[in-house]
């Protein structure tokens, strides 16, 4: 396997074994180490969204609040017999959900504490997370009290990162986290149907309504292509037209990668390389305007299109104030 596919395996939590992923749950409530955590405990590297949005991976809690998915993505990594269409179990408060996240999170991370490649200072700072990403698995809106847990995230002194497949435009215009990601990973209704094959029926008229919900909020907003080659990369107009209508901050393309259980479903081939990436970033470009800040990262096949240079969380800044205060503490 090449570089490139380890480092995507690693940052969006993914295995490169066909198997059952490796998750730490309390109830409905799931956290995963990503690879670039453990890579930046031991200074070998951070997750391409720190380039992009300044996220320190080793204060990065990659959590879920369900596992269940209302979508069949082709090219998701997870395996999709695990996602039951119904939650049974009873659910947690979201003050309970966010205490979970963090004590999930130091206990994955428990084990790196007196490790020689890890400074005591970094080892102190990752059990004090400063980011959680509610992207590791199934659908977070599907969760009846995500706008609260939100909240309960951002009174610990931490701020959220929220990647949804847009399904649910209700809860999305009632979630304020500090960034909203959707994904769109079609540019017409055929090949949403034959890419994302949604549970919903209506899925693709509901994404329609969040790219409108996306364009009225005031927060940041990304959109997020994930590249297939030979499936969506054949319409780069008709994914500029949704990308003016959702008017994010920023637009991420990233290359579909060739892991976990989307190798039953997809040939290699259907992988780009970084190339592909870029070249199709060229297009859009020239395609929608207001977006001219340019940001790459080669080896994870991943570019980036923003309307102001500054693309980090100000918040995530380290001359910040908010860098300075004493995060929660339990």
């Amino acid at each position: 396997m090449r570089d490139n596919e380890k480092d995507a395996a690693s940052e969006d939590g993914g295995t490169t074994q066909i198997s059952k992923p490796d998750y730490h749950m309390e109830n409905h409530t799931a956290c995963q180490t990503c690879g670039w955590t453990k890579n930046a405990l031991k200074g070998e590297g951070k997750c391409y969204k720190y380039v992009f949005y300044g996220i320190e991976s080793h204060r990065c809690v990659q959590m879920t609040p369900v596992v269940t998915c209302n979508e069949r993505c082709v090219f998701c990594w997870r395996d999709h017999e695990g996602h039951a269409w119904e939650v049974d179990a009873e659910w947690d408060d979201p003050a309970a959900v966010a205490d979970a996240s963090i004590e999930l999170q130091r206990k994955l991370l428990g084990g790196y504490k007196g490790n020689d490649d890890v400074p005591e200072e970094r080892f102190d700072e990752a059990m004090k997370p400063r980011h959680v990403a509610i992207s590791l698995d199934g659908e977070p809106t599907l969760y009846p009290y995500l706008p609260e847990l939100i909240e309960e995230f951002h009174d610990r002194g931490i701020t959220t990162y929220l990647v949804s497949n847009g399904t649910k435009p209700d809860v999305i215009a009632d979630c304020e986290p500090t960034q909203t990601y959707i994904s769109v990973d079609a540019a017409d209704e055929q090949t949403f149907d034959e890419v994302v094959r949604a549970v919903d029926d209506d899925a693709w008229e509901s994404l329609m309504e969040t790219l409108d919900v996306l364009s009225d909020k005031d927060g940041r907003t990304v959109v997020r292509t994930t590249l297939i080659d030979g499936w969506n990369t054949d319409d780069a107009q008709g994914f500029a037209r949704l990308y003016e209508r959702a008017s994010p901050d920023f637009i991420e393309m990233k290359a579909y990668m060739h892991v976990g259980h989307s190798r039953a479903r997809l040939d290699r081939d259907a992988m780009p390389e970084h190339e592909d990436v870029r070249a199709f970033t060229d297009e859009v470009e020239r395609l929608v305007e207001g977006y001219d800040t340019r940001k790459e990262v080669p080896r994870s096949l991943v570019t980036l299109l923003a309307r102001d240079e500054d693309t980090w969380v100000e918040k995530l800044k380290k001359d910040s104030e908010f860098w300075s205060q004493q995060p929660y503490e339990n």
